[in-house]
């Protein structure tokens, strides 16, 4: 199905999501959008702005909450791009009323304004108490911060979440720009971007175009009143709306373009204006800077721990072992939910607002990008928009493919880098080759599979035989031009060998739950059987059913990695031998 095609048959889809998610009863409204290339390409609105009233649109303003760090964190890059600030400034250098704090311990650093933007300033975490904080006049915070706060832990040493730390960028934004801080952002992001439905007081917004704020109560939903703009406006005082936000997120998400396909002067302009913030502050912004912690727990009992999630400038950013790197920020608040997210790899965004208290428009809009996300064959990095390939690395895959069906070694040095053939000579290449015929037949590029890139200079695909399916893996270098630093082949078991009686009879196993561990596979005596065991059966109970395919790696003697199709999902099943006795080394498998 083309792209754009497959893309708007997903839109119904995400409307069931965001439908189904909002009938849950935890808002009143839900307004929603997906924005694409810059674009908002759909968009669509549940429930009702306010009791009694329409749908929400597009052009609805909600309150983001926390989403505002990101506006706070962008002003800040703009004064250090114009020099009149650095990140590794003592942050009492702009706010006299910090000095002589303790800073969290007797022998800690200055507070800086880095700290402040990673939250790892030390502050105890403070929702909902700065959530309350939202209309505290400016002198009133001043005498608060010369009295002092509290530290869990001295700077730099750890994240943890505060609103307090973003109050404080606030104050440091309108010091070294010598004017309030809604009124910088206001001129120098917001109106350069022409998001003319973005401010700080639900005033500037007619009525019947704003969505209210309730919380559940025992009578049911009641209306909250608006907080004014005060001195926690920079962590969670902007108002806007989806169309704005479409705006905002593609910003971020188009700054990563011209570093791979360089497309500068197209992706650096939003909405038809150049964007005010440099496109390598917007990445900087993006890029992980303090460990918040992980995105779930083991995924099986001894397997590697789920993946990690980081905090960036105003923006989290996580990585999703499926989808890549995914950069959002949620907003939560008395009367209002807020998230958005996007995908860098493919420019994708999701924005999502609700109108209840703490509304978790994080789950939702998760689930829609999820939806209208193309499936992901490899794990896709920060800096790879679909992770496309360079050109040469296309080329360099044609040219390896002529090379693997009638092998030269003039042909190969012109090709591979001088560590290719120190790390395996050519013959025994050839060698590896002459078994892959031998167990797969004569063989050619699998036109049936797409090939994959985990990165611009990576490239994977796959040969065919009657036998089977092997994947093929290469590397190029970083010179210019590049070349070709490392060739992976996988070479299947041959049929009745001890690497075949093993994957054989370890997929049997997996399908018979009530099937004892298998005889014909001894378990070498440093391996942990009863682990191993034990993390190949909670696996096969959530793949189902499983049946072998391509092989992704492997000698053909001692290891291999055998792609199994299963009933629910698919999985890597990966083994490792000692060929002489035919004892299980290791086992593991990736759902």
């Amino acid at each position: 199905m083309p792209r754009d095609l497959a893309l708007s048959a997903s839109f119904a889809t995400a409307d069931d999501i965001v439908r189904s998610y909002h009938q849950r009863g935890g808002q009143p409204a839900i307004a929603y959008g997906i924005v694409r290339d810059g674009e908002l390409v759909h968009a669509a609105g549940f429930g009702a702005r306010s009791l009694g009233g329409p749908p929400p649109d597009e052009r609805t303003v909600f309150r983001i909450a926390s989403m505002s760090k990101s506006f706070t964190a962008s002003a800040i890059m703009l004064l250090r791009d114009e020099g009149m600030l650095a990140l590794d400034d003592p942050a009492s250098a702009y706010l006299p009323q910090l000095a002589g704090w303790d800073n969290g311990a007797a022998d800690a650093g200055p507070l800086t304004i880095r700290h402040l933007l990673t939250m790892t300033a030390g502050f105890p975490t403070d929702d909902p108490w700065g959530d309350r904080q939202q209309g505290l006049p400016l002198a009133e915070f001043d005498a608060l911060l010369a009295h002092g706060v509290g530290f869990n832990w001295a700077p730099g040493t750890r994240f943890e979440y505060s609103n307090l730390g973003y109050a404080i960028l606030g104050r440091i934004v309108a010091a070294a720009a010598g004017v309030p801080y809604d009124e910088f952002v206001r001129n120098r992001l917001l109106t350069p971007l022409s998001m003319s439905r973005t401010g700080f007081a639900a005033e500037e917004f007619p009525g019947s175009e704003l969505a209210l704020g309730y919380r559940r109560g025992q009578d049911g939903w009641q209306e909250l009143p608006f907080d004014p703009y005060g001195a926690f406006a920079p962590m969670g005082g902007v108002f806007s709306c989806v169309a704005d936000l479409a705006t905002w997120a593609s910003g971020f998400a188009a700054a990563f373009r011209p570093v791979i396909e360089a497309r500068l002067a197209e992706s650096d302009c939003v909405a038809g204006a150049a964007h005010p913030l440099a496109a390598d502050s917007r990445r900087l912004m993006q890029l992980p800077q303090a460990v918040t912690g992980w995105r779930a727990a083991d995924r099986l009992p001894g397997a590697p721990p789920g993946s990690p999630a980081y905090y960036g400038f105003g923006l989290f950013i996580d990585e999703d072992p499926a989808l890549g790197r995914i950069v959002s920020h949620s907003g939560g608040y008395p009367g209002f939910g807020s998230n958005m997210r996007w995908h860098p790899p493919t420019g994708l965004a999701v924005i999502a607002l609700g109108n209840g208290t703490y509304a978790r428009m994080n789950a939702v809009a998760e689930l829609v990008l999820g939806a209208v996300l193309p499936p992901a064959p490899g794990y896709q990095v920060a800096l790879s928009p679909g992770a496309k390939p360079w050109p040469e690395t296309l080329a360099a895959q044609e040219s390896v493919s002529r090379l693997l069906l009638g092998w030269d070694d003039a042909a190969a040095d012109a090709l591979f880098c001088e560590n290719v053939a120190l790390d395996k000579p050519y013959q025994e290449r050839l060698a590896d080759l002459a078994l892959l015929r031998e167990r797969i037949g004569d063989f050619a590029p699998d036109t049936s599979r797409p090939a994959q890139s985990d990165t611009p200079a990576h490239r994977r695909w796959w040969l065919t035989g009657e036998g089977g399916t092997v994947a093929v893996a290469i590397q190029l270098n970083p010179q210019r031009p590049p070349r070709v630093q490392s060739l992976g082949i996988a070479v299947p078991p041959a049929p009745g060998s001890p690497l075949a009686k093993t994957l054989t009879a370890l997929v049997a196993w997996l399908n018979d739950p009530a099937a004892a561990w298998p005889a014909t596979v001894p378990v070498a005596p440093a391996a942990d059987a009863g682990l191993i065991a034990r993390r190949l059966r909670m696996a096969a109970v959530w793949a189902g059913q499983v049946t072998s395919g391509a092989f992704q790696a492997g000698d053909g003697s001692s290891s291999a990695t055998v792609e199994l199709s299963g009933e629910h999902a698919t999985a890597n099943l990966a083994v490792l031998i000692n060929p002489v006795t035919g004892e299980l080394r290791q086992a593991d498998i990736a759902v």
